[in-house]
């Protein structure tokens, strides 16, 4: 029988949108599947050595807060900061791993992590930003695996 494969495509780069891609990889990977994740756009962030993932709940109304918060309030500066470090220490207290955790368990299980190239020239990143060990491809690239894969997921 052949290998079961994963394809993810993660779009997002915010603290919340973080975690699907890199849960699902690790345990596919746990499973036995031949699992990659393709980067683009926002996801991009989520290979930088440097994480700085902040969490908003604008445009969010199923986050759910420990005090009703007003809309406007949520706008004001320092917010986003003040809501993205109570969900950090949230996650901690409860023992939820890190994103870096969670993202050096795909590394260690060979997921295979690959950063959009047409990104990283359209925002002019600079891949010494972005962690070792990483593959940078197009479209194409991810065609190439996802057309044989069994899962195909859009995070």
């Amino acid at each position: 029988m052949d290998e079961k494969k994963l394809a993810i495509i993660a779009t997002k780069g915010s603290l919340d949108w973080a975690y699907p891609p890199f849960i699902l990889a690790s345990t596919a990977a746990a499973l036995g599947y031949e699992t990659q994740i393709f980067f683009t756009f926002y996801g991009l962030q989520l290979l930088r050595k440097n994480l700085n993932l902040q969490v908003s709940s604008l445009g969010n109304p199923a986050m759910p807060m420990p005090m009703p918060v007003p809309v406007f309030m949520q706008a004001l500066p320092g917010m986003q900061a003040f809501m993205s470090s109570m969900m950090k220490k949230t996650m901690k207290k409860k023992g939820v791993a890190s994103v870096e955790e969670l993202r050096s368990l795909c590394v260690e299980a060979e997921v295979k992590l690959i950063a959009c190239q047409m990104t990283v020239d359209l925002f002019e990143f600079n891949t010494a930003d972005f962690i070792s060990g990483i593959e940078y491809g197009g479209a194409a690239t991810f065609f190439e695996f996802a057309g044989q894969s069994d899962i195909c997921l859009y995070i």
